[in-house]
């Protein structure tokens, strides 16, 4: 697999070994041994997956300490532009956000580590999205940002009319030094 670094310290995409023939395809999607050589050692213990439609938008969302997770994301249908956030406490970009197109025919894996808020909006008519976790979802420690939040620019790439919005994420409260983990 190719490590592809971003302007923000921590968050890479990973590029996996793709094969291709007559056939179909195989990659290997993820090697313990492999990842913890290029990242450092992540004991993934949950793994998710949504279905979403066009014009949805989830996130950003991040659990509170200690449940912090770091997640290794991957879109195995359709495409979606998938967003993090550094909340990291004392970043020196902090606030700041990377964007990342990840698509069945891609298939790019984002790696975003703890003290990140994460999110990501369907930009085909239906996107599968897989993620795993190092840490439980845990409700009492959940936690978001306003994903409409000016100061954080972030083009989910979605006309406004045309998002989808769970009623949580539409009333978050925009980026403040208190979300810092």
């Amino acid at each position: 697999m190719e490590i592809i670094k971003t302007d923000i310290e921590g968050l890479l995409i990973i590029k996996p070994r793709f094969f291709k023939d007559e056939r179909g395809y195989f990659f290997e999607s993820y090697s313990a041994r492999d990842f913890s050589d290029a990242v450092g050692p992540v004991q993934f213990v949950q793994d998710n997956e949504s279905m979403s439609s066009y014009g949805v938008v989830r996130g950003l969302h991040y659990q509170k300490s200690p449940y912090t997770q770091s997640k290794l994301v991957r879109c195995v249908r359709g495409k979606v532009v998938d967003i993090a956030v550094d909340i990291r406490k004392g970043s020196p970009t902090f606030g700041k956000h990377v964007a990342v197109e990840l698509s069945e025919d891609n298939h790019l894996q984002f790696f975003i580590p703890k003290g990140f808020a994460h999110g990501f909006s369907v930009l085909s008519e239906v996107a599968v999205f897989q993620y795993k976790c190092d840490e439980f979802y845990h409700p009492e420690a959940d936690a978001g940002i306003l994903l409409s939040d000016p100061a954080l620019a972030i083009d989910w790439q979605i006309p406004a009319d045309k998002m989808i919005i769970s009623p949580k994420d539409r009333v978050r409260s925009p980026l403040s030094p208190e979300d810092a983990i």
